[in-house]
């Protein structure tokens, strides 16, 4: 079965593989914000054991499919070898930290008077919307820039490494979903508003997969600086918002289980797959 998808995916232009990959892993997120509409509430260990595992992906991804690609497909020896891999996480992160404190957004389970970012009259459901806006575009950023390796031929970018880690995103977006749609209802939204909000925070990343794939295709140079550029703001987020949140409710064992259990799943995906 993985063989015919990574042939149909091979068989098309990368941009729209980019584009259906990410699609896929909006999907996942629409499914894990449906939740809302058949249960009133997720008790609050399970979600911060989701959220635990989300950054677990996250962090494994960074790594498996993205560093490590990067410092591989960087030609030299010592430091000219992990120069490009340093240099572009390091602009990831940065980038992260520039639209951290310049946009307005709202973290999961944080008072009103916690907004971060530039002030606004934006509405809270708006902001926490927001701030999942923002975890989501290196995620998808990853996965085209991937792709957009596979289009100018780099033989560490590779359809099937694309693809796992568009299943391990897809995977780690269904708890998140969840983790972003039943807050919203806990604060009086309808069911609907809460998955429409939900589904919404992930729709960034087929924009931000297509901008990925097409950016590498036309500057290939870029490819091992773009792949550290989204492993850099991926480990932003989980530094800065993942982990931090999933400790703010005395869960901390089950969120580091969780944060293990992301891991380990992700890097066997990557592994044995990619």
């Amino acid at each position: 079965m993985m063989n015919q998808i990574i042939d149909f995916f091979s068989s098309i232009p990368p941009v729209w593989a980019a584009l259906l990959a990410t699609l896929f892993c909006w999907f996942l997120t629409a499914v894990g914000a449906s939740f809302v509409l058949l249960f009133k509430k997720v008790n609050q260990v399970v979600l911060d054991g989701m959220l635990g595992f989300t950054g677990g992906v996250m962090i494994a991804a960074s790594f498996w499919s993205l560093l490590a690609p990067a410092i591989a497909m960087t030609g030299g020896e010592g430091f000219r070898k992990v120069m490009p891999a340093a240099i572009g996480f390091i602009g990831g992160a940065l980038f992260l930290f520039a639209l951290d404190k310049l946009l307005p957004h709202l973290h999961l389970n944080h008072a009103d008077d916690e907004v971060e970012g530039l002030k606004s009259g934006w509405q809270k459901t708006t902001l926490l919307v927001f701030a999942i806006t923002l975890h989501n575009i290196p995620e998808g950023l990853a996965v085209g820039v991937l792709f957009g390796g596979v289009a100018v031929g780099i033989p560490e970018a590779s359809v099937a490494g694309a693809l796992t880690l568009a299943i391990g995103i897809g995977i780690q977006n269904l708890p998140e979903g969840i983790a972003v749609a039943m807050p919203l209802r806990r604060m009086g939204m309808s069911r609907g508003k809460s998955f429409m909000y939900g589904q919404a925070s992930a729709l960034v990343e087929p924009i931000a997969g297509v901008v990925g794939a097409l950016s590498v295709a036309f500057f290939t140079p870029i490819l091992p600086y773009a792949l550290a550029f989204a492993a850099g703001a991926m480990i932003f987020v989980v530094v800065e918002e993942v982990i931090p949140e999933t400790q703010r409710n005395g869960n901390n064992d089950i969120a580091t289980l969780g944060v293990i259990g992301g891991f380990v799943v992700m890097m066997l995906l990557d592994v044995a797959l990619g």
